[in-house]
């Protein structure tokens, strides 16, 4: 039996053990299972990893950075932004791979137009990693916000209209506004939100989380984060299951 799962801690909003037993049922795939692991502390997966059947995981909040250290090597894209979440497992080493950039990039592109140019960067966590990467590659210039802010790094409090004016792309990183606490957004001038902006929320369950709901109510572009999660799914199943 080939076993793959996801860590994180907690896990009750993840989805991705019902996707892949649907795929394994869905392809005809019997000698494979999908496990769902929520670890308190990273430092349960030493132990996690030395499961013989273990070929493949997936990681998620809050240990996208923390995990690195227990790897066995890295590919140049976890190697740059220093955040992974997807290891495949084989002749006993633990591969770190980033799949949030495919996945990501998939889905911003969709609605992106030229204007979309300047970007905000809700929350500074593994998942912003990924995002901060896919903006680089898009020429799309971005600043970070944070609660406490910080050395290049704009706190809420400093996000006032003008800065939404002038930055028409906003993605949030961060866990507001995901089940069960759906009444919970990022504290921004919403009212400064217009046509020109485009919102991408790396949250899917709800699938229009307040912070979305509250720039389409303005006429601005709304994603949320259920294609960029299929999209890092199948990156992880490929690279899981490749010969090198």
């Amino acid at each position: 039996m080939r076993k793959f799962g996801l860590i994180g801690y907690p896990l009750s909003h993840s989805f991705s053990q019902k996707y892949f037993t649907e795929k394994f049922q869905r392809l005809g795939i019997t000698d494979c299972r999908y496990e769902l692991y929520p670890i308190e502390d990273i430092a349960g997966v030493k132990a996690l990893l030395q499961d013989p059947e273990l070929c493949g995981l997936n990681v998620t909040i809050p240990y996208k950075q923390l995990v690195i250290p227990y790897l066995g090597g890295m590919n140049d894209v976890v190697r740059e932004i220093k955040a992974c979440n997807c290891i495949k497992i084989a002749n006993g080493i633990a591969m770190g791979y980033n799949t949030d950039v495919a996945g990501f990039r998939e889905s911003l592109v969709r609605k992106l137009q030229p204007f979309h140019n300047r970007a905000l960067i809700l929350g500074t966590g593994g998942a912003s990693k990924a995002v901060e990467y896919v903006l680089r590659k898009l020429h799309i210039e971005y600043k970070y916000v944070s609660r406490k802010g910080g050395e290049g790094v704009l706190s809420y409090a400093e996000v006032d209209e003008e800065v939404i004016y002038s930055h028409t792309l906003i993605i949030n990183t961060t866990p507001l506004g995901m089940y069960p606490k759906v009444d919970e957004c990022p504290p921004l001038p919403y009212e400064a939100i217009d046509a020109r902006h485009y919102l991408f929320d790396l949250v899917y369950n709800p699938a229009r989380t307040l912070f979305l709901r509250s720039g389409e109510q303005r006429g601005a572009a709304v994603e949320n984060g259920y294609d960029m999660l299929i999209g890092q799914a199948e990156e992880s199943w490929r690279i899981w299951n490749r010969a090198d």
